[in-house]
């Protein structure tokens, strides 16, 4: 059966090489052009992403518009056969508009509003903002919406921030007046009783504040929701300013890794999903833990559309803002971006082509250094990807089917970082999160990173962990997927509030209890140097023994109809249970009721995967450090494997036949992958 996408531009259906272009930088020297359309030839670069922060060179003056350098950049892009993402520049505006309107300028949380300056400093919200935005963006989509060299709309730049002034405070009122109809819901769904809080008018609402309210967290919540939704309004507003002209030009915004804002209401309005990654490779020897969390960006990205994705932003070399710029060593060039395209990315792009030569990313790392020429290390290392991304271009559209899945709601992740619960010195949420990806990583299981209000279908294993806030819908669509034979695993700190940020009554883990067979009575912190032990009964069905380390947090529950694996070793709850399963239906759902370490998540994902009949990319034991992901056309299974361990390390494949991705040529069933190394092979799909 296929399972091949459509190419995300016809125009070019290949894998996409190129950078964040910045001409406009060097409108003084021409020659530079005509020496960028060179490299990037040379490098094997298709595509740029241009204008990203044009605003003041588009227009320089309020209503004098500067087409002319646009024109011939991308009228040579297309002589050379060189594609353009053509951006929208709403991520910076130009000075000035912040003299003539300082209504654009953001108002920061202690009601002051800022300077000029910097980048996403303004509203969304006003009027001006908005007016500008749409006549700038009205004139390119006019100009070259139908450029033979353009293949989509970059709509502004990383989006992030909030803003506080007037506008906004009016704008979330009216949000909340949307969604709780009068001000007794309201008050009813951010508990204001407690504390005095009770507002008797909808002026008396604000926005949080550290010299206001910032305590009710029902309004926290509310709050980052509603500056999701301004944001996704504006993104919107954007894309309508530029779709008129060819509604067939996709429209994708870069995101990055961001707390503030939900990406998955992004996904209603964009074509395609695309974001910008920047590890820190290197702080250790062995790179593979950092790298199973960059596979869990990469899994969520392309989970948002289940489609391939677009790397819109990665550097080919080091940063300049991390605490410590570190180049790529030999090889973790190719294998970083690699890692990408193995897990549903159709693109490997960068900021920037081209170093700056002035200001803040002056010495962020680039294609074309300050020497101008194409003899550096990195640029060789940037050509030798662009010739591999040619040789492999057939992965272009297929997919990355998985029957493994992993809740990740953002309103979850904001609400138990703000619950004041039981580790406000570190609850840990998102690298608990990335521990059980981490432990899927590890066996080649391809994991989708799903919403509450994604659909379950096709999965046959959900994991769940710290799903603090928990709907009723939620729950009852878990237990509808246990009861209709699929496995769920979920840990301590589960189910206990609700949409709104208010408690679950009759006993956590509320709308989970039944699909469970637990009650959590209580839960605890552990100090650091805190511990306790999980010791696996005889006998269990997972067929596990010995005893494992629990740090943290530990909770102390009940059975309700769960059978015990596993009971605390220490301290007065010793010999209670920690690890339970619990069968309803045709399925199971298994529970943690302790903070467990990597060696146990590795032993435990192991057995329920192989329990669940979970598929594996290889099935053979793969050396620590080493991972392998499948991209599939439902005839062909390309297949990445991927040396993060910092040491060589020694592959065997399992019995299927393959072949190289790029000559053709049979495999040997063993074989050396260097430290950094990767391998790309193909096989006949099952």
């Amino acid at each position: 059966m296929s399972q091949q996408h459509a190419p995300i531009s016809s125009k070019l259906p290949v894998l996409m090489h190129g950078a964040d272009y910045n001409p406009d930088q060097w409108l003084h020297d021409p020659a530079v052009l005509e020496e960028d359309i060179r490299l990037m030839k040379l490098a094997g670069c298709n595509v740029m992403a241009i204008g990203i922060f044009s605003w003041a060179s588009l227009e320089p003056e309020e209503g004098r518009f500067t087409f002319e350098w646009m024109d011939q950049v991308l009228d040579r892009f297309a002589a050379n056969g060189i594609y353009a993402w053509l951006a929208t520049p709403s991520g910076a505006r130009p000075a000035w508009m912040s003299e003539k309107y300082a209504e654009v300028l953001r108002v920061e949380a202690n009601r002051v509003r800022n300077l000029h300056g910097m980048r996403h400093n303004h509203c969304y919200t006003s009027p001006v903002y908005r007016e500008k935005t749409s006549i700038l963006n009205g004139k390119l989509a006019e100009r070259y919406g139908n450029h033979p060299a353009v293949i989509g709309w970059h709509i502004s730049n990383e989006f992030g921030g909030d803003c506080h002034c007037d506008y906004c405070q009016e704008a979330f009122r009216d949000w909340l007046k949307e969604k709780y109809g009068t001000l007794e819901e309201l008050n009813k769904a951010w508990w204001t009783s407690f504390w005095a809080h009770t507002y008797t008018s909808w002026s008396q609402v604000e926005s949080p504040a550290q010299h206001g309210e910032m305590m009710v967290h029902g309004h926290n919540l509310d709050w980052r929701r509603f500056v999701t939704a301004q944001t996704v309004d504006f993104c919107r507003h954007e894309i309508d300013s530029v779709r008129g002209v060819n509604p067939s030009l996709p429209a994708t915004t870069n995101m990055h890794m961001i707390e503030g804002l939900d990406y998955r209401k992004f996904s209603e309005i964009l074509d395609v999903i695309s974001w910008d990654a920047y590890p820190t490779w290197h702080e250790y020897k062995d790179d593979s833990q950092l790298a199973a969390s960059v596979a869990f960006y990469h899994d969520l990205y392309r989970s948002l559309k289940r489609k391939p994705f677009l790397l819109m932003e990665s550097t080919p070399s080091l940063t300049n803002w991390q605490p410590v710029s570190k180049l790529k060593r030999p090889g973790m060039h190719q294998l970083s971006s690699l890692q990408a395209v193995a897990h549903g990315s159709d693109s490997v792009q960068y900021f920037q082509w081209r170093k700056s030569r002035g200001s803040s990313e002056k010495f962020h790392g680039a294609v074309v250094d300050h020497v101008g020429h194409e003899h550096t290390r990195v640029f060789q290392d940037v050509a030798y990807l662009g010739q591999t991304l040619k040789n492999i271009s057939e992965v272009v559209g297929s997919a990355t089917p998985s029957e493994t899945a992993i809740l990740f709601d953002w309103d979850n992740r904001w609400a138990v970082k703000d619950s004041q619960g039981p580790r406000n010195m570190g609850i840990k949420y998102e690298e608990t999160v990335y521990a059980h990806h981490r432990a899927l990583w590890k066996q080649g299981i391809a994991t989708d990173i799903i919403g509450s209000e994604d659909s379950f279908d096709g999965y046959t294993l959900i994991i769940a962990p710290m799903l603090y806030l928990c709907r009723e819908e939620t729950g009852r669509k878990l237990e509808q997927f246990v009861e209709q034979g699929g496995t769920l695993v979920t840990t301590y700190w589960s189910g206990v509030v609700d949409e709104s940020d208010l408690c679950h009554l009759g006993g956590f883990p509320g709308p989970l209890r039944k699909t469970l067979g637990i009650w959590a009575e209580e839960i605890e912190g552990l100090y650091d140097y805190d511990r306790n032990g999980l010791e696996l009964s005889a006998s269990n069905e997972l067929g596990l023994s010995g005893t494992y380390e629990a740090h943290e947090i530990c909770e102390l529950i009940h059975t309700e109809g769960a059978e015990v694996l596993g009971v605390y070793t220490d301290d007065f709850y010793a010999g209670r249970p920690a690890l339970t399963l619990n069968r309803l239906g045709e399925g199971r759902a298994y529970y943690m009721a302790a903070r467990l370490k990597d060696d146990f998540l590795n032993d435990f994902y192991t057995a329920v995967a192989a329990e669940a009949g979970v598929s594996r990319a290889l099935q053979t034991e793969l050396p620590n450090g080493v991972s392998a992901a499948v991209r599939t056309d439902g005839t062909t299974d390309y297949v990445f494997l991927m040396n993060f361990s910092g040491e060589s390390q020694q592959i065997e494949l399992d019995e299927r036949s393959y072949s190289d991705m790029e000559s053709g040529d049979s495999v040997a069933a063993t074989f050396e992958l260097p430290v950094n190394g990767v391998k790309l092979l193909k096989r006949r799909s099952i």
